[in-house]
């Protein structure tokens, strides 16, 4: 196992009804800036929730934030921060608008162009607005880790950034606000979280063995679950396992002293800037054809999450990993996220231009090892159409 350094500050308000605890958890006198994406929460009754819980705060709102939450949009929010001297802000909706809010936190003390923290890899972060967030869709995490990830649409760029200064400082976790999301918006998350785990699981043996079962029970639990949540939509206990399972997969705790890929991820992100696909969407188009490329490196790794998450112990080795890689496939299928590029109209011609961005944004030595050059990732692509 290797050495680590594991914080991890968010208070986390988990359960049906939480939502009114806001008034207690925002600062009493705090100048509030609420954050959401498409108008979706107004339609199923949360904004309402919120805004009943914030009685008695100056609350300012600020609506329209993308799914893949764009650069050019966030600069508004903290334009508007700063004008309107906000010191709290609250995120309401899921990963995109949780990133997009760290972004603003951070953004609204430079006085420097914000895209610069993604350009200086967050090492210009200094200090950051306090924030919380109420959690509509369970997918990515954010809302209880300290990372963002941000598109510049003018440049088809987007970038990761972490600073331990935009942790939540709290999160409120309502199982019953996800029972009317669309099927696709379940998919993708159960799909994002799943791709989440094996980043942090699918890598080089370190005897790490305490991660490794806390995250081989998270993927058997979205395997068992994933399929229930769309087929059971009000289900409390089925929703309530799934959150938890997409907050705790990308919390830190699964992470902690054992290599970390992200190869899949950060072919993926090209994949969105280029040509639009949601992030779930790339995920499972990506991570088959790079567990196919690096079967030998990852061989052992690959024969325990067989074994121990499919039930695949009998016959060749190599049978058994090709049938686990199957069977993460279908169950990608079976939660409605295709898993070919053709599925979503590209092909093989469009290789290229991704390999060119990941060379163009110095993604050459990607992988636990730094193994996946360009040329391996052209190989996955391929492997994808």
């Amino acid at each position: 196992m290797l050495n680590f350094d594991f914080h991890n500050p968010t208070r986390i308000l988990f359960g049906e009804g939480q939502i009114e605890r806001l008034a207690r958890l925002v600062p009493t006198g705090a100048r509030v800036l609420v954050l959401y994406g498409g108008g979706s929460i107004r339609a199923n009754g949360t904004y309402d929730a919120v805004m009943a819980a914030l009685d008695g705060h100056t609350v300012f709102e600020f609506g329209g934030i993308e799914p893949n939450p764009s650069y050019e949009t966030l600069v508004e929010a903290i334009a508007l921060v700063k004008r309107e001297n906000l010191d709290f802000l609250l995120a309401v909706g899921g990963g995109s608008v949780i990133d997009g809010t760290k972004f603003v936190a951070a953004g609204a003390k430079l006085d420097d162009d914000p895209w610069t923290i993604l350009e200086q890899h967050a090492k210009n972060v200094r200090a950051a607005l306090p924030f919380g967030a109420v959690l509509t869709l369970p997918a990515t995490g954010s809302e209880m880790n300290s990372g963002s990830v941000i598109t510049k649409k003018a440049t088809q760029e987007k970038y990761a950034f972490m600073s331990r200064l935009v942790f939540p400082q709290f999160a409120i976790l309502d199982p019953t606000r996800t029972y009317t999301l669309p099927a696709r918006q379940v998919g993708n998350g159960i799909v994002d979280a799943f791709v989440h785990i094996m980043e942090q699981y699918m890598t080089a043996s370190g005897n790490a063995k305490v991660q490794d079962r806390f995250a081989e029970g998270l993927l058997q639990t979205l395997v068992e679950e994933g399929p229930r949540a769309l087929a059971e939509p009000d289900n409390y206990d089925v929703r309530a396992n799934l959150m938890w399972t997409a907050t705790l997969a990308l919390n830190g705790l699964i992470g902690a002293g054992v290599p970390q890929d992200w190869a899949t991820h950060m072919i993926g992100h090209e994949l969105t800037a280029l040509y639009g696909l949601v992030h779930a969407q790339t995920l499972a188009v990506v991570l088959p054809g790079m567990l196919r490329e690096r079967r030998d490196a990852k061989r052992a790794k690959l024969l325990q999450y067989a074994a121990r998450v499919w039930d695949l112990v009998e016959g060749d080795e190599d049978a058994r990993i090709e049938a686990a890689i199957v069977r993460t496939e279908e169950f990608f299928r079976a939660v409605g996220v295709p898993t070919r590029l053709s599925n979503y109209g590209l092909g093989k011609d469009v290789v290229p231009a991704v390999v060119n961005a990941l060379e163009a944004h110095g993604m050459t030595k990607l992988g636990e090892t730094g193994d996946v050059t360009p040329e391996v990732s052209r190989r996955v692509l391929e492997r994808c159409a």
